[in-house]
């Protein structure tokens, strides 16, 4: 019998991190899984981190929690030196967070990030997946990057990540550490800390308040679901190559102001429950990736409908008014 692989995920407590361990936890199991896994969550627990996420697979034999920073030298290299692979999405991820003040971006970001990789390369680690974000590119205005674009961040977050992302690809490139970077476009879905903008709208008109539109509303995003970020990552986690870089997206651009409209007829509200408000300083126009590699050398595909997913997601967050009334003030 082959035995079970074991992966250390970093940000395991938060939006997309949680979705990741739910989904190989859970049943059934992804089938671009071909091995059993074992999980040791390490997270830090800030705001965005909430232990509830992770409630569904707490009792499984096949998790582990430690509550941690991924800049804690030791117990880094404790925790990588008993698993056989990292999946790192741990991240300070708010734009708007990282305008008002980038110094604990670049803690997390950049040197909890070498900070792993310091780890990996000392333990032999199989594989480093690290979980990145179209924002690297910077504004596109037309076409889609492909992931040979030169990296033009605008924002202090997306300099850190962009700044994670070469330092992880060069711990490949000079020591031949098996690093295998991902990046996404916007991911939406249940869990999402209501900072970013469709749970932020959701609840905001869920507990009669106005959405805060940023400018003209004309900034264009693509959507990814977070089961279809999740089969993205797993894909390149089991099949991927080392070195390489993969775009996942989710096929569904919109401008900010088309967004909007679909929230305020999902949720029942009228235009007059939008607030114009200035724009974000260095608010790129427009982002999108292309796709092609992951798709031809991979196999991926998004698989859920963006209609039918952003009802379901509305839903969500209707029936489970306790998990982020929390979190308002």
């Amino acid at each position: 019998m082959t035995p079970p692989t074991n992966i250390l995920v970093t940000g395991g407590a938060g939006f997309i991190g949680s979705h990741y361990v739910r989904t190989l936890l859970g049943p059934p199991m992804l089938p671009e899984s071909r091995e059993d896994v074992r999980i040791t969550v390490l997270d830090k627990l800030t705001y965005a981190g909430n232990p509830a996420n992770l409630d569904s697979v707490r009792d499984s034999g096949r998790f582990a929690f430690v509550h941690g920073d991924i800049c804690d030298t030791g117990l880094v290299d404790e925790l990588v030196a008993a698993h056989d692979q990292v999946v790192h999405f741990a991240a300070e991820s708010h734009v708007d967070r990282s305008i008002v003040g980038g110094g604990e971006f670049v803690r997390t970001n950049v040197v909890g990030t070498q900070t792993l990789l310091d780890a990996a390369l000392r333990h032999g680690i199989e594989t480093f997946v690290h979980v990145s974000t179209d924002e690297v590119y910077g504004s596109v205005d037309e076409g889609s990057w492909t992931e040979r674009e030169p990296l033009r961040p605008s924002s202090p977050y997306s300099a850190t990540k962009a700044s994670s992302d070469l330092i992880a690809l060069a711990h490949h490139r000079t020591h031949g550490l098996d690093v295998r970077v991902t990046r996404c476009s916007n991911n939406y879905g249940h869990h999402q800390y209501p900072e970013k903008l469709i749970p932020l709208f959701i609840t905001n008109l869920m507990a009669g308040r106005k959405v805060p539109l940023y400018g003209d509303g004309r900034n264009v995003r693509d959507w990814l679901h977070i089961d279809d970020h999740v089969q993205g990552i797993e894909l390149v986690r089991a099949q991927g190559c080392p070195g390489e870089v993969y775009n996942i997206g989710g096929g569904t651009e919109l401008s900010n102001r088309e967004l909007t409209e679909r929230l305020l007829d999902e949720c029942g509200a009228g235009p007059d429950s939008v607030e114009h408000v200035a724009d974000r300083k260095g608010h790129d126009h427009r982002y999108s990736v292309d796709c092609t590699k992951i798709r031809a050398q991979l196999g991926y595909a998004p698989r859920r409908d963006f209609a039918e997913a952003l009802a379901e997601t509305v839903r969500w967050y209707h029936d489970n008014r306790a998990w982020w009334e929390s979190f308002r003030v």
